[in-house]
């Protein structure tokens, strides 16, 4: 069975079709890319697979139940996490203190324990930090950290509902390449070990093909190409709509 199967989505704003008929799958322990110049359509259609905003006709089914017209709330204990191209922490809070604040709302103990926050879950709390390299940092408030290791806190707080889909948008942007390629690897072993299938948006096109096992592109609100790194990067109409002519990146020693 599919994680995550989309079908005929679509969304109008005024006149502007930003999501016209697209349609796709993602598979278990998939890392499936969604990439396409700016204004092609890849975050609003984002926004509709968690709920942030409703489709005008479609369907999005999670391991086969129907999430459109779930709020977002709903989506994320239904087991979809999500992260932001801009980073959404609290900065004057601790590495520690932003996941258990994630694992509390998980537990839906958010509102009766909050003057005790601080004591709760920390265990599970620091084993997510350990899991994305962040534990020595957990006494750090937020507002004094890299932006590289606020990408990392925040995957660690997406992880803390145990999602089964992860929705990662622009997850290396503002990051320093090493700091990309070290993300993305981690992103990988989290999908191998957790059973994790993870859909991301990127720009960054050695991120893309080094890592994902399918790429969809989208290019004025519609789903243009898709299949593995190899038959995208062939592909003459996505060499046209990244290049103009040429070819996509290759890797090392490729022709």
């Amino acid at each position: 069975m599919s994680a995550l199967v989309v079908e005929a989505l679509c969304k109008s704003f005024g006149g502007l079709r930003a999501v016209d008929d697209v349609s796709f799958s993602l598979g278990e322990t998939e890392l499936l890319a969604l990439i396409g110049p700016n204004g092609a359509g890849k975050s609003t259609c984002f926004n509709m697979l968690n709920g942030q905003i409703q489709p005008d006709v479609g369907s999005i089914r999670l391991y086969g139940d129907e999430i459109v017209g779930c709020p977002p709330r709903t989506v994320w204990r239904m087991g979809v996490g999500r992260t932001f191209q801009i980073t959404a922490t609290f900065s004057s809070m601790t590495v520690m203190e932003n996941v258990q604040m994630a694992l509390l709302s998980h537990h839906r103990r958010l509102r009766a324990l909050l003057p005790f926050a601080g004591g709760q879950y920390r265990d599970e709390a620091m084993a997510l930090l350990d899991r994305v390299g962040m534990a020595s940092q957990a006494g750090r408030a937020c507002g004094t950290l890299a932006y590289g290791d606020l990408k990392r806190l925040e995957l660690a707080i997406a992880l803390a509902n145990e999602p089964r889909v992860l929705l990662m948008d622009e997850p290396t942007a503002g990051m320093a390449p090493r700091e990309r390629l070290q993300l993305m690897r981690l992103t990988a072993d989290i999908v191998r070990d957790k059973g994790v299938s993870v859909l991301f948006t990127e720009h960054d096109m050695d991120v893309v093909f080094g890592h994902a096992d399918r790429i969809l592109v989208m290019n004025r609100g519609r789903l243009v190409a898709a299949g593995s790194p190899a038959e995208v990067r062939a592909n003459t109409e996505v060499q046209a709509i990244y290049l103009g002519s040429g070819a996509l990146y290759a890797p090392e020693g490729a022709a």
